[in-house]
């Protein structure tokens, strides 16, 4: 009698504790989730951008990244009259060409022609997708009192980098914990370049091994590719959220979508149809497809796009890729930065007007 009394003893005080750890825990979630909604934080999605950034203050070719690791000048406090751009994306924003060069110093330059206030603030880190890029704007670029935020999206990669929330990341309080354990870990930076002198002309991989690069990558052009709308649905996502922190916090949001060099270069494109789609119809291959889907729904999402694939597919002079590499050489940085200072202007104009 007195063993049974006492296994329900134990019985009851097990499913009280357990009933306080539920309330307790559902308490912390509840006020966790409403404290985010008011104050955004980027501790409830991911940090793990950083592992990918480079290391402050390192040679990249002619010039040295800042103490905060980015390909640009310091970044110094806002003064009142500036209009602040954040310029956010992967290897593209962060660029493989040398400082000067680069679109987002063109942007800023040019721009400066008209009005002097403009600032544009580089914060590319290569190997990043859209999740990191929310991530940084929460952790660091809201920091920085923007007044724009210049999103980047490279077609080639960032749809399959395009991935949802795991499932420990839907709940806010394992968010919270998992963020105090990564406090201990340190991310050291990255040597993207190093210092040497860069070559616009010199291949970064052999003539096989792109082909691979470009051949996994050319799914999303098949119009019968069924996975690319949740592709797509995943990139949106993202850029969703973005949209909110930048509507809450009154900043302009506009993205900018870089094309694949595969659906500039005629070449490559007949190699990569010859190698991987011998017998494959016309009809069914859709170039531009990724692009047209991708700015149709921003449109019908109201975020403003700049598609650049029409103004690079139509430029008849040279080459806008550096040789086997999948990025922009100069001449295609100098391209980017005259299309998007233009559409850019309107901005400006807007805010001078408001003054």
């Amino acid at each position: 009698m007195k063993r049974k009394n006492g296994f329900q003893e134990f019985r009851a005080i097990l499913l009280q504790s357990a009933t306080i750890i539920f309330i307790t825990l559902s308490l912390a979630e509840i006020a966790l989730r409403v404290f985010d909604h008011y104050n955004p934080s980027f501790i409830f999605y991911s940090d793990s951008y950083k592992r990918f950034r480079g290391k402050p203050f390192a040679d990249d070719w002619d010039f040295k990244l800042n103490s905060r690791g980015f390909k640009d000048v310091e970044f110094s406090d806002k003064k009142e009259s500036a209009y602040r751009i954040l310029g956010i994306g992967d290897s593209f924003s962060y660029g493989v060409v040398p400082y000067k060069y680069n679109y987002l110093t063109l942007i800023e330059s040019q721009l400066h022609a008209r009005n002097p206030n403009v600032e544009v603030l580089n914060m590319g880190i290569p190997d990043t997708g859209p999740k990191d890029y929310f991530s940084l704007l929460l952790e660091e670029g809201l920091a920085l009192q923007p007044d724009m935020v210049l999103l980047s999206f490279f077609v080639g990669n960032d749809f399959d980098q395009s991935r949802k929330k795991k499932n420990h990341e839907y709940s806010y309080v394992a968010s919270l914990l998992r963020y105090i354990i990564n406090l201990q870990q340190k991310y050291e930076g990255n040597i993207i370049h190093g210092k040497g002198t860069y070559c616009d002309k010199c291949p970064t991989f052999g003539h096989e091994e792109y082909l691979k690069i470009e051949g996994k990558r050319s799914q999303i052009y098949l119009e019968e590719y069924g996975q690319f709308p949740q592709l797509l649905d995943k990139a949106l996502y993202y850029i969703v959220l973005i949209k909110e922190i930048c509507e809450k916090k009154g900043i302009d949001f506009v993205v900018v979508i870089i094309p694949d060099e595969l659906q500039i270069n005629k070449n490559l494109e007949r190699e990569i149809r010859n190698a991987y789609y011998p017998n494959i119809e016309k009809e069914v291959w859709n170039i531009a497809r990724p692009n047209r889907a991708l700015s149709n729904e921003l449109n019908k999402l109201r975020i403003d796009n700049i598609d650049l694939y029409d103004y690079f597919v139509d430029v008849s002079y040279g080459n806008l890729y550096r040789p086997r590499d999948t990025h922009w050489n100069i001449a295609g940085n100098q391209l980017a930065a005259n299309v998007i200072e233009q559409h850019l202007q309107r901005y400006i104009r807007s805010k001078r007007r408001a003054q």
